[in-house]
Protein backbone atom coordinates (compact mmCIF):
# COMPACT_ATOMS: atom_id res chain seq x y z
CA UNK A 1 0.00 0.00 0.00
CA UNK A 2 1.04 3.59 -0.65
CA UNK A 3 0.07 5.44 2.54
CA UNK A 4 0.01 9.11 3.49
CA UNK A 5 0.46 9.59 7.23
CA UNK A 6 -0.56 13.02 8.56
CA UNK A 7 0.70 13.20 12.14
CA UNK A 8 2.34 16.06 14.03
CA UNK A 9 3.72 14.00 16.92
CA UNK A 10 7.18 13.27 15.51
CA UNK A 11 7.99 10.36 17.80
CA UNK A 12 4.65 8.65 17.21
CA UNK A 13 4.84 9.33 13.48
CA UNK A 14 8.33 7.85 13.07
CA UNK A 15 7.41 4.79 15.15
CA UNK A 16 4.31 4.18 13.02
CA UNK A 17 6.22 4.79 9.79
CA UNK A 18 8.89 2.27 10.75
CA UNK A 19 6.24 -0.35 11.48
CA UNK A 20 4.41 0.26 8.22
CA UNK A 21 7.60 0.17 6.17
CA UNK A 22 8.72 -3.04 7.87
CA UNK A 23 5.31 -4.47 6.93
CA UNK A 24 6.06 -3.78 3.28
CA UNK A 25 4.24 -0.49 2.75
CA UNK A 26 5.42 2.78 1.24
CA UNK A 27 4.76 5.81 3.46
CA UNK A 28 4.81 9.57 2.99
CA UNK A 29 4.74 11.76 6.11
CA UNK A 30 3.18 15.19 6.61
CA UNK A 31 3.72 16.91 9.95
CA UNK A 32 0.87 19.44 9.71
CA UNK A 33 -2.58 19.68 8.22
CA UNK A 34 -1.77 22.05 5.37
CA UNK A 35 1.11 19.95 4.08
CA UNK A 36 -0.99 16.82 4.45
CA UNK A 37 -3.89 18.29 2.51
CA UNK A 38 -1.56 19.47 -0.26
CA UNK A 39 -0.04 16.00 -0.57
CA UNK A 40 -3.43 14.28 -0.54
CA UNK A 41 -4.71 16.62 -3.27
CA UNK A 42 -1.73 16.20 -5.58
CA UNK A 43 -0.66 12.58 -5.11
CA UNK A 44 -2.59 9.32 -5.46
CA UNK A 45 -2.49 7.21 -2.30
CA UNK A 46 -4.15 3.92 -1.40
CA UNK A 47 -4.91 4.99 2.17
CA UNK A 48 -4.69 8.13 4.30
CA UNK A 49 -3.97 7.92 8.03
CA UNK A 50 -4.99 11.22 9.57
CA UNK A 51 -4.48 12.41 13.12
CA UNK A 52 -7.45 14.45 14.26
CA UNK A 53 -5.64 17.20 16.16
CA UNK A 54 -3.11 18.90 13.87
CA UNK A 55 -1.55 22.33 13.40
CA UNK A 56 -2.69 24.46 10.43
CA UNK A 57 -5.75 22.37 9.48
CA UNK A 58 -7.26 19.81 11.83
CA UNK A 59 -7.96 16.29 10.64
CA UNK A 60 -11.71 16.73 10.14
CA UNK A 61 -11.14 19.84 8.01
CA UNK A 62 -8.72 17.88 5.83
CA UNK A 63 -11.21 15.07 5.34
CA UNK A 64 -14.16 17.37 4.63
CA UNK A 65 -12.10 19.29 2.08
CA UNK A 66 -11.04 16.10 0.32
CA UNK A 67 -14.60 14.78 0.18
CA UNK A 68 -15.85 18.11 -1.17
CA UNK A 69 -13.26 17.75 -3.92
CA UNK A 70 -14.61 14.24 -4.62
CA UNK A 71 -11.48 12.52 -3.35
CA UNK A 72 -12.59 9.01 -2.36
CA UNK A 73 -9.30 7.71 -0.93
CA UNK A 74 -10.07 5.72 2.25
CA UNK A 75 -9.22 7.54 5.48
CA UNK A 76 -8.35 6.01 8.84
CA UNK A 77 -8.59 8.60 11.61
CA UNK A 78 -6.20 8.29 14.55
CA UNK A 79 -7.04 10.29 17.65
CA UNK A 80 -6.65 10.51 21.39
CA UNK A 81 -10.30 11.64 21.32
CA UNK A 82 -12.00 8.27 21.58
CA UNK A 83 -15.48 8.99 22.92
CA UNK A 84 -18.53 7.92 20.94
CA UNK A 85 -19.34 11.51 19.93
CA UNK A 86 -15.77 11.98 18.69
CA UNK A 87 -15.93 8.84 16.55
CA UNK A 88 -19.30 9.86 15.14
CA UNK A 89 -17.96 13.29 14.23
CA UNK A 90 -15.00 11.72 12.44
CA UNK A 91 -17.13 9.33 10.43
CA UNK A 92 -19.66 12.04 9.57
CA UNK A 93 -16.83 14.23 8.28
CA UNK A 94 -16.04 11.53 5.72
CA UNK A 95 -13.65 9.24 7.55
CA UNK A 96 -13.94 5.54 6.76
CA UNK A 97 -12.68 4.21 10.09
CA UNK A 98 -11.67 5.62 13.47
CA UNK A 99 -9.02 4.21 15.78
CA UNK A 100 -8.48 5.69 19.22
CA UNK A 101 -5.00 6.13 20.71
CA UNK A 102 -3.34 4.17 22.18
CA UNK A 103 -3.86 1.34 19.71
CA UNK A 104 -2.34 -2.02 18.87
CA UNK A 105 -0.24 -1.89 15.70
CA UNK A 106 -1.58 -5.25 14.51
CA UNK A 107 -5.13 -3.91 14.74
CA UNK A 108 -4.17 -0.85 12.72
CA UNK A 109 -2.71 -3.09 10.00
CA UNK A 110 -5.88 -5.16 9.81
CA UNK A 111 -8.03 -2.04 9.60
CA UNK A 112 -5.89 -0.74 6.73
CA UNK A 113 -6.25 -4.04 4.88
CA UNK A 114 -10.03 -3.97 5.31
CA UNK A 115 -10.26 -0.38 4.07
CA UNK A 116 -8.18 -1.17 1.00
CA UNK A 117 -10.27 -4.25 0.24
CA UNK A 118 -13.49 -2.25 0.53
CA UNK A 119 -12.06 0.43 -1.72
CA UNK A 120 -11.04 -2.09 -4.37
CA UNK A 121 -14.48 -3.75 -4.25
CA UNK A 122 -16.19 -0.38 -4.64
CA UNK A 123 -14.12 0.44 -7.73
CA UNK A 124 -15.12 -2.91 -9.19
CA UNK A 125 -18.80 -2.36 -8.40
CA UNK A 126 -18.73 1.11 -9.93
CA UNK A 127 -17.37 -0.16 -13.24
CA UNK A 128 -19.06 -2.29 -15.88
CA UNK A 129 -16.73 -3.99 -18.35
CA UNK A 130 -17.22 -6.05 -21.51
CA UNK A 131 -14.04 -6.73 -23.42
CA UNK A 132 -12.23 -3.42 -23.81
CA UNK A 133 -15.45 -1.44 -23.25
CA UNK A 134 -15.99 0.11 -19.81
CA UNK A 135 -18.75 2.16 -18.25
CA UNK A 136 -18.04 4.07 -15.04
CA UNK A 137 -21.33 4.16 -13.15
CA UNK A 138 -20.25 7.15 -11.06
CA UNK A 139 -18.91 9.48 -13.77
CA UNK A 140 -20.87 7.91 -16.68
CA UNK A 141 -17.65 7.89 -18.73
CA UNK A 142 -17.68 5.29 -21.49
CA UNK A 143 -14.28 4.12 -22.74
CA UNK A 144 -13.24 1.64 -25.37
CA UNK A 145 -9.59 0.74 -25.90
CA UNK A 146 -8.69 3.87 -23.95
CA UNK A 147 -10.82 6.18 -26.09
CA UNK A 148 -13.65 8.24 -24.62
CA UNK A 149 -17.04 7.64 -26.26
CA UNK A 150 -19.69 10.32 -25.85
CA UNK A 151 -23.25 9.04 -25.48
CA UNK A 152 -26.62 10.73 -25.15
CA UNK A 153 -28.54 10.02 -21.89
CA UNK A 154 -30.84 7.44 -23.51
CA UNK A 155 -27.91 5.71 -25.21
CA UNK A 156 -26.15 5.62 -21.86
CA UNK A 157 -29.13 3.98 -20.13
CA UNK A 158 -29.42 1.49 -22.97
CA UNK A 159 -25.74 0.60 -22.77
CA UNK A 160 -25.86 0.25 -18.99
CA UNK A 161 -28.78 -2.17 -19.17
CA UNK A 162 -27.09 -4.25 -21.85
CA UNK A 163 -23.78 -4.32 -19.94
CA UNK A 164 -25.49 -5.31 -16.69
CA UNK A 165 -26.85 -8.27 -18.66
CA UNK A 166 -23.70 -9.00 -20.65
CA UNK A 167 -23.66 -12.35 -22.47
CA UNK A 168 -27.43 -12.64 -22.03
CA UNK A 169 -30.18 -12.28 -24.62
CA UNK A 170 -32.12 -9.07 -24.01
CA UNK A 171 -35.47 -8.78 -25.77
CA UNK A 172 -37.03 -5.63 -27.16
CA UNK A 173 -39.76 -5.91 -24.53
CA UNK A 174 -37.21 -5.88 -21.72
CA UNK A 175 -35.52 -2.82 -23.19
CA UNK A 176 -38.81 -0.98 -23.67
CA UNK A 177 -39.75 -1.67 -20.05
CA UNK A 178 -36.39 -1.02 -18.37
CA UNK A 179 -34.88 1.71 -20.54
CA UNK A 180 -37.97 3.56 -21.78
CA UNK A 181 -40.40 2.65 -19.00
CA UNK A 182 -43.06 1.33 -21.39
CA UNK A 183 -45.30 -1.43 -20.10
CA UNK A 184 -46.55 -2.05 -23.64
CA UNK A 185 -45.14 -2.22 -27.16
CA UNK A 186 -45.66 1.18 -28.82
CA UNK A 187 -45.27 -0.52 -32.22
CA UNK A 188 -42.40 1.70 -33.27
CA UNK A 189 -38.79 1.04 -34.26
CA UNK A 190 -37.49 3.08 -31.31
CA UNK A 191 -35.39 0.24 -29.89
CA UNK A 192 -33.80 -0.69 -33.22
CA UNK A 193 -33.06 2.96 -33.96
CA UNK A 194 -31.28 3.49 -30.65
CA UNK A 195 -29.42 0.19 -30.95
CA UNK A 196 -28.19 1.28 -34.39
CA UNK A 197 -26.97 4.62 -33.02
CA UNK A 198 -25.28 2.96 -30.07
CA UNK A 199 -23.60 0.36 -32.27
CA UNK A 200 -22.09 3.08 -34.48
CA UNK A 201 -20.52 4.68 -31.43
CA UNK A 202 -19.16 1.63 -29.61
CA UNK A 203 -18.39 -0.73 -32.53
CA UNK A 204 -17.92 1.16 -35.81
CA UNK A 205 -14.25 2.10 -35.42
CA UNK A 206 -13.16 -1.08 -33.64
CA UNK A 207 -12.10 -4.46 -34.97
CA UNK A 208 -14.22 -6.55 -32.58
CA UNK A 209 -18.01 -6.23 -32.56
CA UNK A 210 -19.54 -6.22 -29.09
CA UNK A 211 -23.20 -5.36 -29.71
CA UNK A 212 -24.97 -8.21 -31.51
CA UNK A 213 -28.46 -8.52 -32.94
CA UNK A 214 -30.03 -11.94 -32.42
CA UNK A 215 -32.43 -12.07 -35.34
CA UNK A 216 -36.05 -12.37 -34.29
CA UNK A 217 -35.17 -12.46 -30.56
CA UNK A 218 -33.34 -9.36 -29.39
CA UNK A 219 -29.83 -8.18 -28.60
CA UNK A 220 -26.73 -9.19 -26.69
CA UNK A 221 -23.53 -7.45 -25.73
CA UNK A 222 -20.59 -9.81 -25.51
CA UNK A 223 -17.04 -10.34 -26.76
CA UNK A 224 -18.06 -13.20 -29.06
Amino acid sequence: MYILLIEDDQEAALCLMDGLIESGHQVDLAADGKTGLDKAMTQVYDILIVDRMLPEYDGLTIIKTLRNEECTTPVLILSALGEVDDRIAGLRAGGDDYLAKPYAFDELLIRLEVLLRRSQNKVYQDMLKVGDLTLNLQTHDVMRAGLLIRLQPRELRLLEYLMRHANQLVTRSLLLENVWGFQFDPLTSIVDTQISRLRKKIDKDFETTLLHTIRGKGFMISES
